[in-house]
């Protein structure tokens, strides 16, 4: 099992959803990089449960515990670990599909693949598992912070409800104001209307997630099989629930000509030469431009509902499964924190290789 992300910035993550902890060991962090624990708390609790009435009511403090790797407020360059406690488990909810396969979860699959699972709250392959990433990714943001470099995710679409595409027209940080994550406020009550309705109903919903990356050097990415564009994708891919990925205009500039696509060069500032369009989405030939990357995320409705459904037992006879628990209606509002965690960490690593080629 590849418990390991990165090649010169990485995390290699342990534990189940209702195991003792869930954690992690991130390794090539430079040395000297100020660290607020604060910092890496604040990221935690925009992806812990229980924040709204909109996810689900599982209530873990998520408080991180730094192990090594960290002295006196700065990084030593050696492995640091960490863990956060489950706290919250109420593993006897899952009895009742211990030996059931539920629709659409990795319950089959684990099971044929390693011929054990952990069936409490989806083991593994929980969702909760990300919050390593969110700790690795905190990390990350500090260096990509003193490099000029921002990321900043939200929820653009959930359902039907979308936002206009063009983030340039909205303030981005006035996304975290509201349970939705979303910076338009007319829209973002839409949404959480919307939520509230599929949650009442038992059931579930999907949506996208955008994400900025402003401040990106010139040179991210390697060609052929390291393009910056497949770096991200293969980093968003990896979230649980995640459907999708593009970027610049994605599919929607595939039906157009190129002379409405391409991106023509003007003189920039500071002799720089930059773009008059960004439809590129600040990558080209799978190396970062300069302009801003920007790229969408779909998620799929969260696949446990609260309603009877048919399914199979391990023998493969037919049985009916309603299941309890508490979990999220939509992913979205908890998921824009993970995205832009997996964008520090794929940039992160990106920018240690670019600057290791320069000396």
């Amino acid at each position: 099992m590849r418990n390991t992300f990165g090649t010169l910035f990485t995390l290699t993550t342990f534990g189940e959803s209702h195991g003792a902890a869930v954690g992690g060991i991130v390794d090539g962090m430079p040395s000297g990089v100020t660290v607020n624990i604060d910092d890496i708390q604040h990221e935690l609790n925009r992806r812990k449960p229980g924040q709204s009435n909109l996810t689900t009511s599982r209530c873990e403090a998520d408080q991180v515990e730094l192990l090594s790797g960290v002295f006196d407020g700065r990084t030593t360059g050696t492995p640091i670990g960490f863990l956060v406690r489950n706290t919250d488990q109420n593993s006897a909810d899952y009895e009742s599909i211990r030996e059931v396969f539920r629709p659409s979860h990795a319950d089959y699959t684990y099971q044929i693949k390693y011929g054990v699972r952990d069936y409490r709250g989806g083991g593994r392959a929980s969702a909760r598992i990300t919050l390593s990433r969110i700790v690795a990714g905190a990390l990350a943001k500090c260096v990509l912070r003193s490099e000029g470099i921002s990321i900043k995710a939200y929820t653009s679409q959930v359902g039907e409800i979308k936002v206009d595409e063009d983030y340039r027209k909205f303030n981005l940080a006035s996304a975290e104001l509201n349970a939705v994550r979303c910076p338009d406020e007319l829209k973002a009550q839409e949404m959480e209307q919307l939520i509230k309705r599929v949650k009442a109903e038992g059931d579930t919903v999907g949506g996208v997630i955008t994400c900025v990356i402003k401040g990106c050097p010139i040179g991210l990415g390697e060609p052929e099989f390291g393009k910056l564009h497949a770096q991200l994708g293969h980093a968003m891919l990896s979230i649980n629930a995640a459907k999708g990925f593009e970027y610049g205009t994605g599919f929607e500039g595939c039906i157009k000509r190129g002379s409405q696509q391409n991106d023509s060069f003007v003189p920039g500032v500071a002799n720089n030469i930059s773009t008059l369009t960004n439809r590129s989405g600040g990558i080209q030939g799978g190396i970062s431009n300069g302009e801003d990357i920007y790229f969408r995320v779909a998620f799929k409705p969260v696949a446990t509902i609260l309603t009877t459904q048919n399914t199979v037992n391990k023998d493969g006879r037919p049985v009916s499964v309603n299941p309890k628990g508490r979990h999220d209606p939509c992913v979205l509002p908890r998921a824009v924190p993970i995205v832009e965690a997996m964008a520090a960490m794929t940039l992160l690593d990106a920018l240690l290789a670019l600057k290791s080629e320069q000396f």
